[in-house]
């Protein structure tokens, strides 16, 4: 199995690659791990962290799979439809978490961009793809999260890079 390799280090979760590359290579004034900001801080970027690990990706990722890459770059079975109403209805609720997490604050964990909510980039982009994406439009506060996110400059170079057609 490929991981990541530094020295006698190797990392195979792509998480904990990505924490690693920031604690390595990141700036003290671009605290993506709120490590800087004190305990309570580096716990809420854990905390969102693993919901989007644990919650978000396994709602919203049958839906990308479903109606990206399985029919385009695993050329299978067309959309399961069943499969897609189902990753739905979850990320609603998921999202309904977010929604009421971000009427206190203006990222998940807390007034920063966090690793926490890069994370979301890649199955989120992918999702607004499908024809599924006005359902951001039910949920006010995570639609204005995600633009926000969308509108940093290092994430449009990010998305840039991104295939959208496969």
């Amino acid at each position: 199995m490929p991981g990541f390799q530094d020295g006698d280090l190797v990392l195979f979760e792509s998480r904990a690659i990505a924490k690693y590359v920031i604690r390595k290579y990141g700036t003290a004034d671009l605290d993506l791990l709120g490590e800087n900001s004190g305990i309570e801080a580096s716990a809420m970027v854990d905390v969102w962290t693993e919901v989007e690990a644990q919650q978000y990706y396994p709602a919203i990722a049958p839906a990308v799979f479903e109606c990206i890459i399985n029919p385009s770059i695993m050329r299978t079975a067309p959309t399961n439809q069943t499969v897609v109403d189902e990753s739905l209805e979850r990320l609603r609720g998921v999202l309904g978490i977010y929604e009421a997490r971000l009427e206190k604050s203006r990222y998940l964990a807390g007034d920063n961009v966090s690793f926490a909510d890069l994370n979301h980039i890649p199955f989120t982009f992918y999702f607004m793809t499908t024809p599924y994406a006005s359902l951001f439009d039910e949920y006010p506060k995570v639609k204005a999260w995600w633009e926000s996110l969308m509108a940093r400059p290092a994430v449009q170079r990010v998305c840039k890079n991104m295939p959208t057609k496969f």
